[in-house]
């Protein structure tokens, strides 16, 4: 690790998380100013730097290979600061080979996390800012608790006076900064610029200690509410904390990097940009599916007729992306007007998690965010889907807001490729598949499908947390995927402890009742035993009112599926402000059964008949019609037996029945297939009411306002 230091107490204690986690530091980098007699009030990613901090590096042991200590400093070009940052952190990277992550001590700032991040993705390193989104009161605790012995060098907010509080040590001054957020709603860690720290000691410092014998405070704004000023050390000294004198420890390494530096190139992991054409031989194997929906609707791609002597995964894939890419052009969109990606994929041990992927989905392409995304293993080659199938959901317009964090934090799992946490647009947040990752060290936590679970929860909440929502109180959906690998007995357990969960997290306010939808799948990343992909109601900053429908309240209860008869034992939906309906209609091998139908075949007509009767149905009698469909996902069971394309054809042939049954016809009814279909593993599984469900229709439909 290169640590980004400021002298402050931010960037001294993310250093001793990183050493916490595992990290070793191997060397420290620091913007300075060109003229040092100029305050740099104005950066807004770097703090002010003071002469100390050119002791700081004496004062910690950083080691190297070798060993050997490293300091490295840049001096300001009139250039952006954020080029500058580059630059000198190239330079790093070029002395430094070996290095591999870059540490900063951003707590609440995505202005400075975006940056670094930006510069880490430039240069191949991993960005690790352990303080992200901590709790700023018990933060400022365990910094203070944990050695941290820093000073106020600058104050800027109302409260703090210049006279009274520069100089002043961090633990004398906690309780006053913990009276200011009550009185002003400040930041008790100065993350809202209230005030800067040098520190003077810390675990770390275990050569010396900063001592300052003499400093003078300079008034930089009067001010008579916030006055703004700034504290000069004029005689320092350090003090060593062992019997040896510091002149015969080794001095360090200091690297001053002046200019534009070396030429450094853009990324020291370059992809590779070669085209592999097999474009032209895939080309009339690929299968495509589209909702007719004009400003929101999904696309899937997959490639048909496979055989044993396909390609790999790998060529697969990049035929697949091209195709959906393709399609995107013709109907004037791009990868940025995509909201979500579901990637299935036939063998997980194949799945080189960005290798082809960053082929197509760039932060480039997708200014106003990245996708986010969800991957599962399938069993598609059974099916003759071949080994990767892909539905993107793509959107008109740009009101998408993305949460893109790749930092490596204790906040949730950090996202470092091309795909976000979460991407909201019109009122629908859909979060990306989470695993039970524990956040600062990226390492899959065992314990079991009910552990799993239980972490993947708790990184799904803190991702709402950042839409000012909860996954307690505004869920719509939660899909759960379950290993093959999975034990029956904690199968059977997942829903009660689902719900323990959320009755523990959810507030006193009236709640949303989320539709649970369990799947039964091979395989999951990282061999996880659970992945838990949520979809959530947010009620945007331009809606006002309270216009959602009471009768789509729960009491919390959180039930799973209906257990009186008529078409509840079939049907969940969920109905929000008129324009959301989420609907997840299920047929469990029972009911087939119970049609008497001498064929299987004709079972299955006949239960696809009624599935789309039913669906049509629910749309109808919630005020909401066929083009509003956005997504039309059908789960079957591979113990089906029926081949997908046999498949497609019979709920093909159901909807031109409806559609002929219908008066004035299906609105927004398209002869080109509007539905996409997901062969699962043996069965579909719901736990709660411990059925097995062989058909499984999931839609999401949003209705467009004026």
């Amino acid at each position: 690790v290169v640590a980004l230091v400021s002298g402050g107490k931010d960037s001294c204690y993310v250093m001793m998380k990183c050493i916490q986690y595992g990290h070793e530091i191997v060397a420290l980098a620091n913007l300075l100013p060109v003229d040092d007699s100029v305050d740099e009030l104005d950066s807004y990613i770097r703090p002010p730097d003071y002469c100390e901090l050119s002791r700081v590096h004496e004062c910690a042991i950083v080691q190297k290979e070798n060993p050997r200590h490293q300091k490295l400093s840049y001096q300001m070009t009139p250039d952006d600061e954020v080029e500058d940052l580059f630059v000198l952190l190239s330079e790093v990277k070029r002395q430094i080979p070996s290095i591999t992550a870059v540490s900063s001590g951003a707590i609440a700032s995505d202005y400075q996390r975006l940056r670094v991040e930006s510069i880490c993705s430039r240069l191949g390193v991993v960005s690790l800012a352990f303080l992200w989104k901590q709790d700023q009161t018990l933060l400022l605790q365990e910094m203070i608790a944990n050695g941290i012995k820093a000073i106020l060098v600058k104050v800027a907010a109302i409260g703090l006076d210049p006279s009274k509080h520069l100089g002043k040590d961090l633990a004398f001054m906690e309780p006053y900064l913990l009276k200011l957020k009550e009185l002003y709603g400040s930041n008790v860690c100065g993350e809202g610029g209230e005030y800067e720290t040098l520190t003077l000691d810390c675990p770390l410092f275990t050569n010396a200690r900063i001592v300052l014998d003499e400093f003078e405070v300079k008034l930089d704004s009067p001010d008579s509410i916030a006055p703004v000023g700034v504290l000069h050390p004029t005689v320092f000294h350090l003090e060593k904390k062992d019997s040896n004198s510091l002149e015969e420890k080794e001095p360090g390494l200091v690297f001053e990097v002046q200019g534009d530096g070396h030429n450094t190139p853009e990324s020291t992991h370059q992809r590779d940009n070669r085209t592999v054409d097999i474009i032209e031989h895939t080309r009339n194997r690929v299968s495509l599916s589209k909702t007719g929906k004009e400003n929101t609707f999904s696309i899937c791609c997959w490639l048909e007729g496979y055989s044993e002597s396909s390609t790999g995964l790998k060529e697969d894939l990049e035929s697949v992306l091209k195709e959906t890419e393709s399609q995107l052009l013709k109907q004037g969109f791009n990868w940025e007007n995509v909201l979500y990606i579901h990637l299935y994929i036939s063998d997980m041990s194949e799945f080189a998690p960005n290798e082809t992927y960053v082929k197509f989905i760039t932060h480039e392409k997708c200014p106003f965010g990245v996708p986010s995304r969800s991957t599962i293993e399938l069993p598609l080659v059974q099916a003759g889907l071949g080994k990767p199938y892909v539905e993107v959901l793509v959107a008109k317009d740009q009101r998408k807001r993305v949460l893109h964090v790749q930092s490596i934090s204790s906040w949730a799992p950090s996202c470092i490729g091309p795909y976000s946490q979460a991407t909201l647009h019109k009122s629908v947040l859909h979060m990306a598949g989470q695993l039970r990752l524990d956040p600062p060290t990226m390492n899959l936590r065992k314990g079991g499908a009910i552990a799993e679970m239980n972490q993947a929860l708790t990184n799904s909440e803190a991702i709402a947390e950042s839409f000012r929502c909860s996954i307690s109180s505004s869920a719509l959906l939660f899909v759960v995927f379950c290993s093959a690998r999975t034990e029956e007995s904690e199968r059977n357990q997942l829903h009660e402890k689902f719900v323990s969960f959320l009755d523990l997290a959810k507030s006193s306010r009236r709640v949303l009742d989320p539709i649970f939808l369990y799947i039964l799948v091979p395989d999951l990343p990282k061999r996880a035993l659970v992945e838990v992909k949520p979809v959530l109601y947010v009620k945007e900053d331009s809606e006002t009112g309270d216009e959602t429908r009471q009768d789509q309240f729960g009491e919390g209860d959180y039930g799973c599926w209906g257990q009186t008869n008529g078409t509840q034992d079939f049907v969940q939906k969920r109905v929000v402000d008129g324009k959301i309906c989420v609907t997840v209609l299920s047929i469990s091998a029972e009911v087939m059964r119970k049609l008497h139908e001498p064929e299987e075949e004709q079972q299955l007509e006949r239960v696809t008949r009624f599935c789309v009767y039913l669906l049509n149905k629910t749309l109808s009698e919630n005020s909401f019609s066929w083009k509003d469909t956005t997504s039309l996902r059908i789960h079957f069971s591979t113990s089906l037996g029926v081949s997908v394309k046999r498949l497609f054809n019979i709920f093909e042939t159901a909807f031109k029945e409806l559609n002929e049954m219908s008066p004035e016809g299906i609105v927004g009814y398209s002869k080109e297939p509007t539905f996409n279909l997901v062969k699962k593993k043996k069965k579909i599984i719901i736990i709660h009411s411990i059925l097995s469900r062989s058909l499984v229709l999931e839609t999401l439909l949003l209705r467009s306002t004026t």
